[in-house]
């Protein structure tokens, strides 16, 4: 006779609740729909943690500008300097935006939510750093308008505080692209031809390629880069 499938002694089912099925329904649907294309860089942030602290001195004590805030702010000026990564893929053409509205990935209990900071390349640090608090304890709670979590051009979302190195993230539609970033760590590196030990972070961007091709996605990481390892540039 047949045996039958051995069934688990103990299990736990738990029914979807609204948030996950919208998760589940939008990045299925990106996954099905926008071609991922994945380009990494890694980067020196010893200027940063070095620009932050000093920042940090400077400022009142109930504001704390994190890496991660500096992320936002390098982001926005990569953006300024590759606008064509800053748009959606429509069925008759693609549309640009003239601002940085950078969405920020919170994990919340059962799931993820993408607050928008808008007009990032207009704000300061401090007023990211306030911003972003602010989006994420709300979040959180639960207590975000839906206004607040709708539309955005770009999607930054932050795994370093678990310790991951490097990963690669889905797009959040209809975006074009979305910025995975991975913890600071020490590594060896070769500085003018001698070994020497730097904080590095690597990131991966995952573009769309029906609106950002290779070369374009490129230019934005070299940008990017750029602002995040001479973070005095994002002062200009």
């Amino acid at each position: 006779r047949t045996a039958s499938a051995a069934v688990p002694a103990e299990e736990r089912f738990v029914p979807h609740n609204a948030m996950r099925r919208v998760i589940a329904d939008r990045l299925q649907q990106s996954k099905q729909i926008a071609p991922h294309f994945y380009l990494s860089v890694d980067c020196d942030i010893d200027n940063l943690l070095s620009a932050r602290k000093a920042l940090n001195e400077a400022t009142e004590a109930s504001v704390k500008i994190s890496v991660n805030d500096m992320v936002v702010k390098a982001t926005a000026t990569a953006l300024m300097a590759e606008p064509d990564v800053n748009g959606y893929f429509e069925a008759e053409g693609c549309r640009y935006f003239n601002t940085a509205d950078i969405c920020v990935a919170v994990a919340v209990d059962g799931g993820l939510v993408t607050p928008v900071i808008h007009d990032v390349q207009n704000l300061g640090l401090v007023d990211i750093s306030r911003k972003t608090t602010d989006l994420a304890s709300r979040a959180r709670a639960g207590t975000l308008d839906p206004s607040e979590y709708a539309g955005g051009s770009f999607t930054i979302s932050n795994l370093g505080m678990f310790g991951i190195r490097e990963f690669a993230a889905v797009i959040n539609p209809p975006q074009s692209a979305i910025l995975a970033v991975g913890a600071g760590e020490q590594r060896p590196v070769v500085k003018n031809g001698e070994l020497a030990v730097a904080t590095m972070m690597t990131v991966t961007l995952s573009a769309d390629h029906r609106i950002v091709d290779g070369a374009l996605g490129a230019k934005w990481l070299q940008a990017f880069k750029r602002a995040i390892e001479q973070p005095v540039t994002m002062l200009l």
